[in-house]
């Protein structure tokens, strides 16, 4: 008797989640933006193969000589890469340039399209609006850590199963409680991070919601992954190299400024609406 054979799926497709850097560029000449990013990261892989997507709505406000008629698509993804950062596409901007980086290999990515628009900031030095002698309010509720079974809204677990069937998912908490080395990442999707250990230089963590880190944090932070502009970073001690809301980063090679330097410190993303512009807000935090 012949055996039949199972049919084999070639090609499956799955659902999923990924972290994704948006860039926003007020410049299409690859000369100024490989000096600017130089600033920013030196001559480094500053990321780890992250994706990056270019978002072009701010190049509305940029000065007629830093829009060539024809830009060089190649040469600005080749100099994010150099840094560790792979454009999967485009976001934004008018027709003529989606077009123009479609053609060279870059779609349009409607999808990354968030309000909290992303900009690369230059470092902090101790001249930025820092605030840190200024107390952040106490840790919120929602910054202290959950036990792991349970949801992290605080519903009980027998109210959860009386629940409608179209009732909205209930956010999870992630909790870690051991370090991560150098090259290590974590992500919480769909809710908030809480690290009980270290993020040591080199690891990253990364949640669709807030981040609370009760240990030093000398790695890289990236919360609001999923353009959630209210997420914040909370931390206990600030040692770190980058922290990002929303898609909104800065970094710390030339060092944190001394009033926050290895304190308590949170860090939220704040709109100024006169001046059309977000940036972040990075004060020392009130823990007692």
């Amino acid at each position: 008797m012949a055996r039949t054979r199972k049919k084999i799926r070639l090609i499956e497709f799955k659902g999923t989640t990924l972290p994704v850097i948006s860039i926003a560029l007020r410049s299409l000449q690859p000369d100024s933006l490989a000096t600017c990013a130089a600033d920013l990261f030196g001559d480094e892989a500053f990321f780890d193969g992250e994706a990056a997507v270019l978002e072009l709505d701010p190049l509305a406000e940029a000065a007629d000589d830093s829009l060539p008629e024809s830009p060089d698509w190649a040469a600005i993804a080749a100099l994010f890469q150099r840094h560790g950062l792979y454009i999967i596409g485009v976001s934004g901007g008018s027709d003529a340039l989606r077009a123009a980086a479609a053609e060279a290999g870059l779609p349009p990515l409607t999808a990354f399209r968030h309000p909290a628009r992303a900009e690369a900031l230059a470092p902090l030095t101790a001249g930025d609006d820092i605030h840190p002698d200024t107390a952040a309010p106490d840790l919120p509720s929602e910054a202290r850590p959950e036990s792991a079974g349970e949801p992290a809204s605080g519903t009980p677990p027998d109210m959860l199963s009386n629940m409608p069937p179209d009732a909205p998912p209930v956010a999870q908490t992630l909790i870690i409680d051991r370090p991560l080395r150098s090259g290590q990442q974590v992500y919480a999707r769909g809710g908030d991070l809480v690290m009980l250990a270290a993020v040591n230089a080199g690891a990253e963590v990364i949640a669709d919601g807030s981040i609370h880190i009760y240990a030093p944090l000398r790695g890289r932070a990236l919360a609001g992954a999923s353009g959630d502009a209210g997420a914040r970073i909370f931390t206990t001690r600030l040692e770190a190299e980058l922290v990002s809301i929303a898609g909104l980063y800065r970094t710390f090679e030339h060092g944190i400024p001394d009033g926050l330097a290895g304190r308590p410190a949170q860090i939220r993303l704040c709109h100024d609406t006169v001046e059309a512009r977000d940036w972040l807000d990075i004060r020392a935090l009130k823990t007692d």
